[in-house]
């Protein structure tokens, strides 16, 4: 059973700063595509930022150079930094890995 467990959102303001976690115990195999998506009411759910499993990135190109995706293997633990935060980065982010298995998601609000 795979679990996923997201922490960090919440409100900030436009131009701040948060983090987000999301922890997978268990999940020792490093051979992971770790990803975070995001959803607004009405839209679809899109790709934000992934990490593979050697290591390279990716990121959705509204928040290139002010996002950051980070994984700590000891910890079983991917992380989202987003600085320069928008008020169009609002909405529900999801961590997802290899695309088949998603968190419950975590809000953050920009206003």
């Amino acid at each position: 059973h795979v679990q996923l467990v997201e922490s960090g959102g919440g409100s900030v303001q436009t131009g701040g700063s948060l983090r987000l976690s999301c922890a997978y115990p268990g999940m020792n195999d490093n051979r992971h595509c770790l990803g975070w998506f995001r959803q607004t009411p009405g839209k679809e759910r899109e790709g934000v930022a992934t990490i593979a499993g050697d290591g390279s990135l990716g990121y959705a190109n509204s928040v290139k150079g002010r996002f950051a995706i980070s994984q700590d293997h000891a910890k079983n633990t991917v992380y989202l930094q987003m600085n320069s935060l928008k008020s169009e980065d609002t909405a529900l982010y999801y961590c997802v890995l290899n695309l088949s298995y998603w968190g419950q998601g975590t809000q953050v609000t920009v206003s």
